[in-house]
């Protein structure tokens, strides 16, 4: 539910509203896809086919519910930002949508057999987000969560995590792992399966600019400040060949509902 003009959705972190806000069309553009064998791993440790109801919570522009779509199942979009909403339904037209929160869902009890979260776990106030989720998970249902994070054994994707790391330690963040403790530790889901895959995105220097200004922290900037640690992003690559290798290791979770 969006709040007052200028304000970020009701629930939503303050730091992903702005910078998702800003950042949705270059989101869009530059953020990298998920590895065909991974989508396929998670779909069939989620059951995902004809018959069968998966809500894709914190969907932000669609990356991972159009994958879904192939399988089958009824998809259902949930993204708080309208920005991000929007690019969505341009994108993966014809997409069921709800403009929501991981923490407060409007679906009924036991009424979706999968929930999918990609990117975005990390952001969600776990101590609520996770009875809501289980909630609307039908018995013998499950929790998929995926990432592509950046393989920091590549030296180009360290270099450019010691430039971030000073911004990105002012937000919740994936590499930290912060979600896996709650989840672990709580009462509605089980033991953690996972598997990682690699991902290669061939980039030139403007789509890695493009990249790094789709992370929320960096959107959310002000201008001067964007675009002077955006400068150095140019100089991490400067005289490299194009197209360039940006590695990443795509992991994958699945967690059933107790």
């Amino acid at each position: 539910m969006a709040g007052p003009a200028g304000s970020a959705p009701e629930g939503v972190h303050p730091v992903a509203a702005a910078g998702f806000a800003a950042a949705a069309d270059v989101y869009e553009r530059a953020r990298p896809t998920y590895p065909p064998d991974a989508v396929a791993w998670l779909a069939e440790r989620l059951g995902l086919e004809p018959g069968r109801t998966v809500v894709d919570v914190g969907a932000g522009t669609g990356k991972l519910t159009r994958l879904l779509v192939p399988y089958g199942p009824r998809v259902i979009a949930v993204e708080p930002v309208p920005e991000m909403l929007a690019k969505l339904r341009e994108v993966v037209p014809g997409t069921e949508t709800l403009a929501a929160t991981a923490e407060a869902l409007p679906l009924p009890d036991a009424s979706v057999d999968a929930i999918t979260v990609a990117q975005a776990m990390h952001w969600f106030d776990h101590a609520r987000a996770l009875p809501e989720l289980r909630r609307v998970l039908r018995a013998g249902g499950a929790l998929g969560l995926i990432w592509n994070s950046r393989d920091l054994s590549d030296p180009l994707q360290d270099r450019l995590e010691a430039l971030l790391m000073p911004e990105r330690e002012k937000v919740p963040a994936q590499i930290e792992l912060g979600w896996r403790e709650p989840l672990r530790r709580s009462q509605h889901f089980g033991p953690i399966e996972e598997r990682r895959f690699r991902n290669e995105q061939l980039s030139t220097v403007a789509d890695l600019r493009d990249r790094v200004s789709s992370t929320s922290f960096v959107a959310a900037m002000a201008p001067a400040e964007r675009e002077a640690l955006l400068e150095q992003v140019e100089a991490l690559v400067a005289g490299m060949p194009e197209p360039f290798a940006f590695q990443y290791e795509t992991e994958v979770y699945v967690t059933p509902a107790v």
